[in-house]
């Protein structure tokens, strides 16, 4: 993963994990969305080992629900080369009051923050480039799907530019959909409203874009999944043990079939699965 200059060292990374994962009962029921197992890790395994693949250290945790799971599994992060914190809301303050939440242990200026349930493959590297290269106050991670329908739209302009934040609709205009991960510069995360719950996609996005602020889109095409139900758990999974979604947390070889360098494969006979 491209680690761009020394920018990811004085970056702090913010995941959201508060969420009660109430479209993944009963599995959620036993431990919190984050914790499920997946290709053999806890889901939140992956998205911290790409974190700290990029070079960035040190790691907030945004908890509410089933707060004290993580801290017991994770515990200070250094097994995995991180430094990690933990916040727990008292209430749930959606994504933007959970972002404003865990503001006094942030130390840079820039700020990464994640959703907590999207598996994802982008070069944060290349995110954090944007975000510098273009002096943006804020940048998105948008990425393309082929049905935009199911999602908000955020249409860009020629200069990468978000122009607008669109709810769902039957006639997109764009295929670009944010995809939950974003760059801060920290003193946009202190205008957030504090103590009470904030939405950054219907509040914070639109009234920064309506103040002028500088908001800029990061586009690619990268594997993108929200694990926010089993179907996509399970899809996420698979694609994870087949290595479509890539994850610096599984080690050695992925894919359809493996073969030992030292075994030989018979003429005419058919690896499959």
């Amino acid at each position: 993963m491209a680690n761009s200059g020394n920018t990811a060292g004085s970056t702090d990374a913010v995941i959201l994990v508060g969420g009660q994962g109430t479209r993944l009962r009963p599995l959620t029921l036993s431990a919190p969305k984050p914790m499920l197992p997946t290709a053999g890790l806890p889901f939140l395994q992956h998205l911290l080992a790409r974190i700290a693949d990029a070079g960035i250290t040190h790691v907030v945790l945004g908890t509410s629900y089933k707060a004290e799971v993580f801290e017991e599994h994770f515990g200070d992060g250094s097994e995995l080369g991180l430094e990690l914190e933990y916040v727990t809301e008292d209430e749930a303050l959606g994504t933007g009051g959970g972002i404003r939440n865990v503001l006094p242990k942030l130390r840079a200026d820039t700020v990464l923050v994640f959703n907590g349930d999207v598996l994802g493959g982008t070069d944060l590297g290349g995110v954090l480039e944007t975000h510098h290269t273009s002096g943006a106050d804020v940048t998105l991670h948008l990425v393309r799907v082929s049905d935009p329908r199911a999602f908000g739209c955020v249409p860009t302009d020629e200069n990468g530019r978000v122009t607008a934040f669109l709810e769902k609709t039957q006639d997109p205009p764009t295929d670009q959909i944010n995809a939950g991960c974003y760059v801060f510069r920290r003193e946009y995360i202190e205008k957030i409203p504090a103590g009470r719950p904030v939405s950054v996609e219907r509040e914070t996005f639109p009234s920064l874009l309506a103040e002028g602020a500088h908001i800029q889109g990061h586009v690619d095409v990268s594997y993108w999944r929200d694990m926010g139900t089993p179907e996509d758990f399970v899809r996420g999974s698979a694609d994870l043990v087949r290595g479509i979604a890539p994850s610096p947390a599984l080690p050695g070889q992925r894919g359809e079939s493996l073969v030992h360098p030292g075994a030989g494969v018979a003429p005419g006979a058919l690896l499959i699965g």
